[in-house]
């Protein structure tokens, strides 16, 4: 049966990617001299002002403005005829410490910062082992983050939205049926010339590198109402965390409801939706299914799941999904403290997961994207008897 699905991302101008940015970037910078810090930052960014709250428990003082300022520059809000300025925003700062009953729960039980159900999500459509569409639509804003940066579109400011629909036939993506990618402008920047350079600089490289055995039937929608000359957050408020779905399956998979950003990994939010990602990466990688979805939940306080599950959605290659299930409560650590040790996750290494998905991408030398890397899978394998 043909049927057809859509996913969308934004890029690393857009509002609440901005603030995802400033969070994570306040957890990086008391990670890299407090491996042990523990940090909840939310930011709010509108016209010409920034707000940092939150609550941190840390031996590192910050200075949160200036750091705040660099994140919006690096960005590329550096032009005064934008509304949101790095150096002429208004910023406030309320950030405290962290309630000493959550700090009792966490370091002292080494159990989970907070109650919480996670996802994991893996399958076979993209070598990446993400939903193809969700994957486009990253990929094609990251290519159009480094084209603007290098100059070549000297229209483009950071504020960036695109969206891609795939065609499945039963759960393969056989067609790209549509694009759509709307851009931040310069006032002066005629559509007609923007989408001609869209089409040349991104999207034809981006679909033809990603997927050259799916056709793409060349529909293409730019900056369908019209214009974008106002973006950023002088055209919309950003919030820390509401681009939950874009961080991860683009729809595909489900979501337990808790964002990423501005999290350390002790809030299991974070560290155990990473898991639950490597754990059915590694699955699917091994041969166990086409697809597959992985749930931890947690109590707050408590160090050990009170759940665990795994969906294959009929796509298994094992007869007893319940020795699947057996053999990942055997090989990977699930209590909040072992998931962090074993992903890596006291390092500086978050502000790169904040904009083009946290799923998907490279893991780096930096210990970046440790969930992604597929090291147990021969062990996998050989135990179930698959691959």
């Amino acid at each position: 049966m043909h049927k057809l699905f859509t996913s969308e991302s934004v890029s690393e101008g857009h509002p609440d990617k901005i603030c995802d940015q400033i969070s994570d970037s306040v957890l990086d910078a008391h990670l890299a001299d407090d491996p042990d810090a523990h940090v909840a930052c939310e930011s709010l960014v509108t016209t010409d002002f920034c707000l940092l709250a939150g609550e941190v428990k840390s031996r590192t003082e910050i200075d949160y403005e200036e750091l705040a300022r660099r994140v919006i520059r690096e960005i590329g809000y550096d032009l005064p005829d934008m509304g949101f300025h790095y150096d002429t925003n208004l910023y406030e700062i309320r950030i405290h410490s962290q309630s000493s009953d959550i700090d009792h729960g966490v370091s002292r039980n080494r159990g989970a910062g907070d109650q919480g159900l996670m996802f994991g999500f893996a399958c076979t459509e993209t070598e990446a082992l993400m939903p193809l569409p969700i994957q486009l639509a990253h990929r094609l804003l990251e290519k159009l983050s480094n084209e603007r940066r290098s100059g070549v579109l000297p229209w483009a400011r950071p504020d960036a939205k695109s969206q891609v629909t795939v065609e499945y036939d039963e759960n393969r993506p056989v067609k790209v049926v549509e694009v759509l990618m709307s851009v931040h402008h310069s006032s002066e920047a005629r559509n007609e010339d923007m989408r001609a350079d869209v089409i040349r600089r991104v999207v034809e490289p981006v679909l033809s590198e990603m997927n050259p055995s799916i056709p793409w039937n060349g529909e293409f929608l730019y900056n369908p109402s019209g214009r974008f000359a106002i973006g950023g957050p002088h055209g919309d408020t950003g919030l820390t965390g509401r681009k939950i779905i874009v961080d991860t399956y683009g729809g595909a998979g489900r979501h337990g409801g808790g964002c990423f950003s501005g999290k350390d990994a002790t809030k299991v939010d974070r560290s155990a939706a990473y898991m639950a990602r490597h754990i059915a990466k590694n699955l699917v990688s091994a041969g166990v299914a086409e697809r597959c979805e992985i749930q931890l939940a947690y109590a707050i306080g408590q160090p050990d799941p009170v759940s665990v599950r795994i969906d294959t959605f009929g796509t298994e290659r094992v007869d007893d999904l319940r020795a699947v299930e057996r053999l990942v409560r055997e090989i990977f650590p699930l209590r909040p403290y072992d998931i962090i040790d074993y992903l890596g996750l006291r390092k500086p290494i978050f502000r790169r997961t904040a904009a083009f998905g946290h799923f998907g991408r490279i893991p780096g030398d930096d210990g970046s994207f440790s969930c992604e890397k597929t090291d147990r899978t021969g062990e996998i394998a050989r135990a179930l008897g698959v691959g």
